[in-house]
């Protein structure tokens, strides 16, 4: 039996046509200004940093208390910075002739690494950078980010926008310190992880039962946490101190890999919340890429009607997949205390659970994406600490603002089109 086909009207083929040549010249004015950018840095480098250079920069490899002790790296600030400042102009002279086509963000994103690199060199002229300890606290500092990323990817991968995250951190913080100071830190852990899946609970509740506007819902949460541990800890803890002394979770080394140079002290030589860390990050993965559970999710939050359609719950789905997520927020929160200090100040948090949903959206809502962006994220912050202890003509409040800055850079320059879950933060009545 034979098929006829119609033949697609000529107004088609000049549409697609249309689209194309304007996503060229969109392309083509993405990669101009990316080469300005490059073209700059190099400029900046040559201008404000080469002239201000001298000396030698060095850098140790080593902590004290690792095994094998690596000698210190010595490098030639001049004679460095102008081979950084040439492969800056290299990059941007590229960039803004021919482009590097699909590649343009991962340029960019390298450019600024080789910006960042040469800025290190810069402050460490005549003095002694350890870069290992900086290494170290990278990632300890990136596990709240990644945490709260994996937080935010659990909801929204379900269709349900988490911008309660910053509370979940600070009501795990919080509860984890008094739980902990009581019955020790296991338990506060539990507490705080307990915290975090309780406000999630009622985000879930008002987002999937009532429809809610789920942003409204975030910034109330947070509003409400952040309000609530400022009053408990006035009228609580300072009254009483004993409930705000939690014990601290030491780093635990790893036998062999945490004798390994520089990727021991790195990786194989962190507190339990940062194995944690690493462990959910591999473990919801696999969940969400490998199971029935995470195909679910992820169908609800593409399409929730056809997976309604084909007898899956939205409502569970939408409801565990929250409240999992939650948990993991109140999880990350107990970095802040049990994890590093082991008292609770208020708003302790400092917006991480924001950046968190800058790494999330970095990531491109992949668990192993938002722990690459928490790195970067982690790293700038461990920076501006260690460069405020250099003897540099930076103000420290500046030095402080670089998490925040890059941030900003990050989201508004290198994310490029990134495509959130189809059906994210949109309510569903079944029918």
């Amino acid at each position: 039996m034979s098929q006829t086909f119609e033949k697609p009207p000529a107004e088609s083929y000049e549409l697609t046509a249309s689209r194309t040549r304007e996503l060229s010249k969109s392309q083509i004015r993405r990669a101009q200004i990316s080469g300005v950018v490059m073209l700059l840095l190099a400029a900046f480098v040559v201008v404000f940093l080469i002239p201000n250079a001298e000396g030698d920069a060095t850098f140790g490899l080593s902590t004290a208390r690792d095994a094998v002790q690596l000698s210190d790296l010595v490098v030639p600030v001049t004679a460095s910075l102008w081979v950084l400042a040439m492969v800056l102009g290299f990059l941007g002279a590229t960039q803004f002739v021919r482009g590097f086509q699909r590649r343009s963000t991962l340029i960019l994103g390298l450019s600024f690494g080789v910006f960042v690199i040469a800025f290190i060199i810069w402050a460490t002229a005549d003095q002694q950078f350890n870069l290992t300890s900086m290494l170290v606290a990278t990632v300890s500092r990136c596990t709240p980010i990644a945490l709260g990323a994996l937080s935010g990817i659990l909801c929204e991968r379900s269709g349900v926008v988490n911008i309660g995250i910053e509370g979940m951190l600070l009501g795990g913080a919080f509860s984890g310190v008094v739980i902990g100071s009581l019955f020790g830190g296991w338990i506060g852990l539990v507490a705080a992880t307990l915290t975090g899946g309780i406000l999630a609970l009622l985000l879930a509740v008002l987002a999937v039962n009532f429809r809610v506007d789920q942003i409204i819902i975030g910034v109330v949460i947070n509003i409400l946490v952040l309000g609530l541990t400022s009053f408990l800890s006035s009228q609580v803890l300072i009254k009483n101190p004993d409930l705000n002394n939690a014990p601290i979770f030491p780093a635990i080394k790893i036998p062999v890999l945490g004798d390994i140079p520089i990727i021991g002290p790195v990786f194989f030589n962190q507190t339990i919340i940062v194995y944690g860390m690493f462990i959910l990050v591999g473990t919801v993965t696999y969940l969400l890429f490998r199971t029935r559970w995470g195909l679910r999710t992820r169908s609800v939050g593409e399409n929730p009607r056809a997976a309604d359609s084909l007898g899956v719950s939205v409502a569970k789905v939408r409801y565990l997949a929250v409240i999992y997520g939650g948990m993991v927020g109140g999880f990350a929160g107990a970095w802040f205390t049990l994890g590093t200090v082991g008292r609770f100040d208020e708003g302790m948090t400092g917006g991480r659970g924001f950046i968190g949903l800058a790494a999330m959206i970095f990531g491109a809502w992949n668990p192993v994406g938002a722990l690459g962006a928490a790195m970067v994220f982690g790293f700038s912050e461990s920076l501006s600490e260690k460069l405020s202890l250099l003897d540099i003509p930076i103000p420290t409040e500046f030095l402080a603002m670089i998490p925040y800055l890059v941030t900003i850079v990050v989201v508004a320059g290198l994310v490029g089109r990134a495509r959130p879950p189809a059906a994210d933060g949109q309510p569903y009545t079944k029918e």
